[in-house]
Formats: C-alpha cells, sequence, structure tokens
C-alpha cells in the first residue's frame, strides 16, 4: 500500500521550498480575532502535542496520525480520541455522521474504502481497485454524499498518481477512472461544485468526477494547497502553493477568473485548510520545532493552536478538520 501520509506531504501538502527541513521563521504574536471563547488544552494521545481549542472555533479537529502508522479519531461527542487500528488514514463527512477510512491491507486482492456510520457503528467496506493499483488520499464533497481516491501504481519504486475512484457514501458503490496525462504527483479533491482539481505540473487541472475529461488547464497558476479543502468556506477563494517565480509560498486565486488575487507575505511548511473565510490553518517553523496557527491573509497569525515536537513533525503528522456548517458556493 502507498504510504498515505508520506505520499501527501510530499506532493501536496508542503509547501514548494519545504520538502526538507525549513528555515526556522519566527512568528510574531498573535493578535486577537473575534471572540471564539475561552481556550482550552486538548492534549493529543500518541503525538506529545496539545491543542488549543474554543466553543466557537469555525473549525474542528477531527483526526489526525502518523503517516501509515497510527490514526486517531475523535469520538462523535466530546472530546475524547481514540487509535483506529488498521486503517492508515481517516476522515470525517462534512455533516460529522459518516467515517471514511482507507483500510492497511487489500482484502481478495482488492483495495477499499471503509464508511463507519458515527451513530451506530455500523462499518461498510466498499471495494476500489485491485492489486497491484492502491487508492488512498480521502477527500470528501462538500454535500458529503461522494469521496474521492486518488489511484497510484508502483513504478520504479515509486507509487505515481494513475487516476481516481469516486465512492457513493449512500450506495456503497464505487467508480474507478483512469486519466491520460495525469501528473504522476496529483493527488484529487472536490471543488465546490462537485468537480474535481488536482496538481498538474506548477499549476492545477479541473477534471469532471463523472469521466475524467480535462474541464481546465492553468499551468502557472500555483498548486492546490492541500491535502484538506483548498476553497474557503464560501467557495470564492482557492489557497494555492505559489508558483516558482514568486517570493511568497501562499497565494489565494480567484475561482471564478482564474488569477491570483492575493500574495500572503508568510513562509509556511504546510497547510491544513481554512480556518474561516479570511484565515488559514498553517504550520510554520519556529526554533526547531513548529506551530500550528491559525493565520490572517494579511499575513498575521492571530492564534496558535498546538506546539508540534520536531519529532512530530518528521514522522509525517497529519490532521484534519470539520466545520459545523459548509456556506453554499456563489
Amino acid at each position: 500500500m502507498p504510504a498515505f501520509a508520506a505520499a501527501v506531504l510530499s506532493l501536496t501538502l508542503l509547501a514548494p521550498s519545504g520538502l526538507t527541513a525549513p528555515t526556522p521563521t519566527p512568528i510574531p504574536t498573535p493578535t486577537p480575532t473575534a471572540s471564539t471563547g475561552r481556550a482550552t488544552a486538548l492534549p493529543l494521545p500518541g503525538v506529545g502535542v496539545t491543542y488549543q481549542q474554543a466553543s466557537r472555533d469555525p473549525a474542528r479537529l477531527s483526526t489526525y496520525g502518523l503517516g501509515t502508522k497510527a490514526t486517531y479519531v475523535r469520538a462523535r461527542t466530546g472530546d475524547a480520541f481514540t487509535v483506529r487500528a488498521g486503517v492508515s488514514e481517516a476522515a470525517v463527512s462534512p455533516d460529522g455522521r459518516t467515517l471514511a477510512a482507507v483500510p492497511t491491507t487489500y482484502r481478495a486482492g482488492k483495495d477499499a474504502l471503509l464508511l463507519g456510520d458515527r451513530a451506530t457503528g455500523a462499518l461498510r467496506r466498499v471495494p476500489t481497485v485491485a492489486k497491484p493499483l492502491a487508492a488512498s488520499s480521502v477527500a470528501w464533497s462538500r454535500d458529503g454524499r461522494r469521496v474521492v481516491l486518488t489511484v497510484e501504481r508502483k513504478t520504479g519504486g515509486s507509487w505515481r498518481a494513475a487516476g481516481f475512484t469516486v465512492v457513493d457514501a449512500a450506495a456503497g458503490t464505487a467508480r474507478t477512472v483512469m486519466v491520460a496525462g495525469l501528473d504522476t504527483r496529483a493527488a484529487f479533491t472536490w471543488t465546490p461544485a462537485g468537480e474535481l482539481i488536482a496538481r498538474y505540473g506548477d499549476g492545477l487541472r479541473a477534471y469532471r468526477a463523472a469521466d475524467g475529461a480535462v474541464l481546465s488547464t492553468h499551468t502557472a497558476l500555483g498548486r492546490p494547497a492541500g491535502p484538506e479543502d483548498p476553497y474557503s468556506p464560501s467557495g470564492r477563494r482557492l489557497a494555492l502553493w505559489c508558483p516558482p517565480r514568486s517570493a511568497e509560498r501562499l497565494c489565494v486565486a480567484d475561482p471564478a477568473t482564474g488569477r491570483i488575487t492575493r500574495r500572503v507575505a508568510v513562509r509556511p511548511a504546510a497547510l491544513f485548510g481554512w480556518w474561516d473565510e479570511d484565515h488559514v490553518i498553517a504550520v510554520m517553523p519556529q526554533n526547531g520545532a513548529y506551530r500550528l496557527t491559525v493565520v490572517g491573509l494579511d499575513g498575521r497569525v492571530t492564534r496558535a493552536l498546538a506546539v508540534i515536537p520536531a519529532r512530530t513533525w518528521t514522522a509525517e503528522l497529519w490532521l484534519t478538520f470539520n466545520r459545523a456548517s459548509q456556506p453554499s458556493p456563489a
């Protein structure tokens, strides 16, 4: 099986110049944002990290893990995280009702997606692709009806993207599409309108989810800043790793025009999606360690969420977040 976290970190998560340990950068003192309630400490089992959460936070930590070695899932209610044996990654649906997880082993020569009902505990196994292919990197559509997985095949000792699998969560069915001309480092995620995007060189391509047809190509726009949803809650902004010619690492584009509208003067090691419409969740290097922070599009750090020891970060820490509601795209 491909190493989900390693593949995602090296292909879509880390900033362009962050493939190795980034140069430590001072993090400014956080500037207050609108009140989110009193912050409380939430120790995260197994990773040596304490997460600072507040009752009115717009984004809620829901799963995390260390590469493919351990996956932790938050209880449907409350703050308890428990390790899930036998899975290499997991993500909670936008409505919080379903857990999608990729098992660590094939069954009868087939990879699969596990769909767990979080209220009843019922578990369904949906076969996806046959060995030697593998399907991983879970991404939920915003309506919570579908999951897209990136299909890879091992070539010359490395896993390379070859297509995608769309799983219908209600029907429990999977459909795989092999894509010609795909960037071998691609990882698929959804647009707010229900189509797909993936890295394409130093830019991105949009694909029709039904058959993989290319809808548009933006060769020098910048790569999607994933693996979490790179679109803002409204869908009006798209987070990108700036093209190589840019002095900045984080760029924001208008999906309607395909143009960069903002270059953010920060140098994050990684991005884990949007906090709200005007802030992103960024990992910033500092003094030999890392901090999980909330960063505004003005470049200011407005919240410190966690200190991440260097040994935890290099062990391929990944996190996923959910929000209470997803605004409809404009």
